[in-house]
Parts: structure tokens; sequence; C-alpha cells
């Protein structure tokens, strides 16, 4: 094969992976003075697709590519290519679309493609983030500058919601991406698995009227302050061993030990604001080594509880401003951090967040924060960083 002047060509390589395969093909194309434009490998159980663009001078020849094909025992595809240009328009929107399961089949898949190809969503890299089983991958994909992408959001969160035997995130591809630098969370029903004043309600015989005001400040006829005081008053007199008790054994989500462990090994900063009760909140703090944490102290008098707390209710807004507060602290920039919550309370602090997942929540609050875990546990987080098997294996 001999060329004209700036003539492009795209060579195809597939065949079984050898050592050297990549190494010799490029060897061939380096003595023929050719420029590399772009380049793609992948390995697929010892198979090879090798993907080059070059652009070849004039005269260039590869009569001898044949020959190095057969004797790698690859087949090589070699085509003319428009030689590249400089899009017109704006450049196209780049996002990462993680998928998390148990096990991702390949109806999974075909669902999430098919409505990929439905928002207008084109694939250009799939990567396998875990081992055996195929149970996460990463879509690499890029949109149209006008494309609707809060529709497309919406609809696979639709996709996730249908089939709960997996997670999809719709993640812009930035800078910041795997730049993050701190995670925090709520406590109840996102770091452990339990409301703790539901727990001392039980204990103290209570748990129908706190659950009756939990239910009215969820329908909107109370404020969080007012519904958190008067279900905080019903708990006057109980024994504060029991809150201790109680803080000494909390179950936690699945998944939270490995996500802690993780983070902190890999130099992230991590914190817990909730607005349960700071007993508990240290407790889990002391446990796991969680940097900070945030939450309602409950007033003791007398190794009594007095229904009343003390210092600044940390509520929603509460919430937000101590993870901005923390930020500016640790020289973190807002759009490093995560923030991980369930409930409406949470939802400022997500927003306010780079990152805010909705873990486990209510309808409401996964359409509203950036995206949402329903199917795995707290470490599916980890995913979402573009963390492989391989990687998470290596930090323990």
């Amino acid at each position: 094969m001999h060329t004209r002047s700036s003539d492009s060509v795209l060579l195809t390589v597939t065949g079984r992976d050898g050592p050297d395969t990549t190494a010799r093909l490029t060897g061939l194309l380096a003595q023929a003075g050719a420029e590399l434009l772009d380049v793609e490998q992948v390995v697929v159980q010892g198979l090879l697709t090798l993907a080059l663009w070059v652009r070849l001078p004039e005269g260039a020849s590869l009569q001898a590519l044949p020959e190095l094909a057969r004797e790698l025992g690859v087949t090589v595809d070699v085509r003319a290519v428009p030689p590249p240009a400089a899009p017109p328009g704006p450049a196209p929107l780049r996002y990462v679309v993680t998928a998390v399961g148990k096990a991702l089949g390949v109806q999974d898949v075909h669902a999430l493609t098919r409505q990929l190809a439905e928002g207008h969503a084109r694939v250009e890299r799939i990567t396998r983030l875990s081992e055996t089983p195929l149970a996460a991958v990463e879509l690499h994909v890029t949109l149209p500058p006008a494309a609707d992408t809060a529709a497309l959001k919406r609809a696979l969160l639709a996709l996730s919601m249908a089939s709960p035997t997996f997670d999809v995130a719709l993640q812009r591809e930035s800078l910041y991406r795997r730049g993050k630098r701190m995670v925090v969370m709520d406590m109840d029903s996102t770091l452990i698995r339990i409301e703790v004043i539901d727990e001392l309600a039980r204990a103290y015989g209570v748990h129908a009227q706190v659950a009756a005001i939990t239910e009215r400040a969820m329908h909107g006829e109370m404020d969080y302050d007012e519904s958190l005081r008067q279900r905080v008053a019903l708990l006057a007199g109980l024994d504060a061993r029991v809150l201790h008790e109680l803080a000494a054994s909390l179950p936690l989500t699945e998944g939270a030990e490995t996500l802690i462990r993780v983070l902190k090994r890999l130099g992230y900063r991590t914190a817990v604001i909730s607005g349960g009760f700071s007993v508990a909140a240290e407790a889990l703090q002391q446990r796991l080594g969680i940097d900070f944490a945030y939450s309602n102290a409950l007033e003791v008098r007398d190794g009594k509880l007095t229904g009343r707390t003390v210092g600044t209710i940390v509520n929603a807004r509460r919430k937000a401003e101590l993870l901005e507060t923390l930020a500016k602290q640790e020289g973190v920039l807002l759009e490093q951090v995560i923030a991980v919550g369930d409930g409406a309370n949470d939802l400022l602090m997500l927003e306010k967040a780079g990152l805010g997942i909705a873990f486990r929540a209510k309808p409401k609050l996964r359409e509203a924060a950036d995206t949402s875990i329903s199917a795995g546990g707290l470490d599916t987080i980890l995913t979402l960083l573009g963390l492989t098997a391989r990687e998470l294996r290596e930090v323990g």
C-alpha cells in the first residue's frame, strides 16, 4: 500500500492478544513515518481490539502489514477516513453513566443503552469496573449541546426504579468527577439502618405518639424544628443509659464500613451531618474513624433526658451551612464534595454539594438529587467515583 499526501487511514486490529502485538504494529507505522491521530485498545478475555488512526506521509508503504498480521495471528482492516477537522459549533456535552448491580445481564445493558439512544446520547466507550461476575460498567457518552439532560436523568432514574436489581447514575464528566475530596453523610436510615428517635421512643413506650408527629411533619403540617421539639419532649424522663446502649450497637448500613475505610485510605475527609442525636453520631465517629460529626445534643439531667435539645437544631438549612463551612475549613471546593442522604431535610445539603446522592430515598428526593442509589449499599459510591474492583482490592 502506497499513499498520497495527507492520506488518513484507520487500522482496526482484531485477534488474539500477544505480549508484543501493539509494539510491533506501532513499530511498523513508526518506520513508515506515520503521524498518530488517535488510538484505542481493549482486551476482552484475551481477544484484542486495537484501533489506530494515522496520517501517512506521501509515498509511505505498508506493504509489510499483511505479513506482520499473519505472523501475529491478527486481522487488520485498513480503510481511508477523512482527515481530522475542527468540529463545527459548540462541543458536545460529555457524561459518564454508571450501572451497578449484583450482576448485570444482557437485558439490563440493552435497557440502558436503548434508553441512552432514545435520549440522543452516543456511547463512545464502555469500561468494566467489576471483576467476575459482571456487576458494574461505566459508559462514556456524548450529548448534543441542546440535549435535555434533565429528561435523560429522569428516564435513567425511572429505569433503575423499574429494575430494583441495579442502580444507574448520570454524572457530568469533568475535572472534579474523580477529584472529590470529601464525603458528607446523613446518619439515620443512611449510615445506619434505623432511626434512633424511633428506637428510643419504642423503648420508652411512646413510639405511636412519635410516629404520629413524624407523619404530620412529612405531610407538611409542621416544620422540622417543631416536629423535633415535640418528639424529643415525649422522651422526657427516659434513662440516658438507654441512649448510650443503643449508640454502642448501631446497625450499620450495608457497605458503610467498606466505604469509610477506602475513603480514609485514599485521603478523603469524611463527616456525619445529622438531624439525629450527638451520642449516636459521636459513637459512629469513633467506631468508623469519621473525621467530623455534627448533630443535635439531647439535654440530660440526673441521668435522665429532659425532653429538650441543647444548641442550634440541625435542620435542613443548618445541614447545608455546616457542609459549606466544613468545606471551607478543609480547603475543599464544593464541587469536590459528595453529600449523601435519604430524607427531605437532606435536600439542601445535597444541592450544595458537587454530587448529591439520594440513598434509598423517597421518590421526591431521588428526582431532585444528582443521582440515587437504591439497589446497592453505601460502597456503591466508590463505583460512582470510577474506582474499579482491582483498584478497590489494592487499597484493601
